[in-house]
């Protein structure tokens, strides 16, 4: 039976250019060879993911389970629970100290999804967005399905990565339709000044600010969102990382009033809603998962600098340790300029799991990202693992 343009099912044609143009997420590809090693009967470190090993909130385990138990699986309002919603808001005044209207807020299928709806929203082809690098795989892969070009702008890692506003500034021009900002950042940790930020936001670009990591930082560092220094602001929230519910797959997104409305039918067509039992987990969450975030973040301190301390005793450049999120970002060029090819060979020789630099943009080549949410014996484990192999890759 023919296909669509007069072609057999699955000859004479082939995949979406978009598709042909996204990069895989290769720390993703790390962890699914690792799990590979694992059913063979290795026992790998795992680093090279961003999941936290804290339990989630009990809160929030109870108010799911109860969910179900209730019979809360149809369909929600496409925007999400409004009683969810509320209670973002809510969070949004505690935290940032900013007034957010419930319904300004829409309830996602974790941060991911918000990201795709935002994107969707703004990016026509041909047009451009800024990132700052190195930078989260999956931004520029986001630009590209949507038909978009992802422009780079290099931050400095002796700086602690803070955004050059001025080139910025430079790369602008008329196809120029939004600016990503990730504070805390993944993979270098950097936290943005909130001069940097009015300053990016005086550019009048729309903000696309990434807060996943927000509560996630240390040294006496405080991120400052986006909804404190602009109108034209797109802030990407979750559950994922701040309390340790990564798959819940539960999010949230905080737009301008007038984006509302298409972001609505964005998400009736793409996502319908969010799961309606999770939503209640996420509620429990924001009311009672404040002691959970506490412990979390006192915890990832210590182990960022017992994993500062250790990388650069094995040779692996730190220049400045991460103020925020829950990675360290590693000068690994004495070993091995390809971070892939290092990664993997760390994996198949050490089996410690950790990210290429180079899924990070072209400023992460040569550098590895390790994730310090992992236990304090985990890292210690690793870093000897780690000190057996490295000497014999130098």
């Amino acid at each position: 039976m023919p296909g669509p343009r007069g072609y057999p099912h699955g000859v004479g044609r082939g995949f979406a250019a978009r598709a042909a143009q996204m990069e895989p997420f290769l720390a993703m590809e790390v962890m699914e060879r690792a799990l590979v090693l694992e059913r063979e009967g290795a026992r790998v470190l795992h680093l090279e993911v961003g999941e936290p090993d804290f339990p989630p909130p009990p809160a929030a385990v109870e108010a799911c389970g109860e969910a179900l138990r209730a019979g809360e699986t149809r369909y929600t309002d496409s925007r999400g629970l409004q009683e969810l919603r509320e209670a973002i808001a809510q969070d949004c005044a505690s935290r940032h100290g900013v007034s957010v209207e419930p319904s300004r807020v829409l309830v996602t299928s974790g941060s991911s999804a918000a990201m795709l709806l935002v994107f969707s929203l703004l990016v026509d082809p041909g047009d451009e967005v800024i990132l700052g690098t190195p930078h989260y795989p999956c931004y520029p892969n986001f630009v590209r399905a949507c038909g978009g070009t992802p422009v780079f702008v290099r931050c400095d890692p002796e700086r602690g990565y803070p955004i050059d506003v001025e080139a910025v500034r430079a790369r602008c021009n008329p196809r120029t339709r939004a600016l990503v900002v990730a504070s805390p950042a993944n993979p270098t940790g950097a936290v943005q000044s909130e001069a940097t930020l009015r300053e990016l936001a005086g550019l009048g670009l729309p903000i696309i600010s990434d807060e996943v990591y927000d509560g996630l930082v240390y040294d006496g560092a405080s991120a400052v969102s986006g909804l404190r220094v602009a109108e034209q602001v797109y802030v990407l929230d979750g559950f994922s990382k701040r309390y340790a519910m990564t798959g819940f797959r539960l999010g949230w997104l905080v737009a301008p009033p007038e984006a509302m409305r298409a972001l609505r039918t964005l998400q009736q067509n793409l996502f319908i809603s969010a799961n309606r039992f999770v939503q209640h987990a996420g509620i429990a969450a924001l009311r009672d998962g404040a002691e959970t975030v506490a412990a979390m973040r006192g915890a990832y301190e210590k182990r960022r600098d017992l994993l500062v301390d250790g990388l650069r005793a094995l040779g692996l450049g730190v220049p400045v340790p991460p103020r925020g999120a829950i990675y360290v970002f590693a000068d690994a060029r004495a070993f091995d300029g390809d971070s892939r090819r290092l990664a993997f060979e760390l994996l198949e020789r050490a089996q410690v799991g950790v990210a290429p630099g180079v899924d990070f943009g072209e400023a992460g080549e040569g550098w590895l990202r390790f994730c310090c949410a992992a236990s304090e014996a985990t890292i210690e484990e690793a870093l000897e693992r780690l000190a057996r192999v490295l000497p014999e890759l130098r």
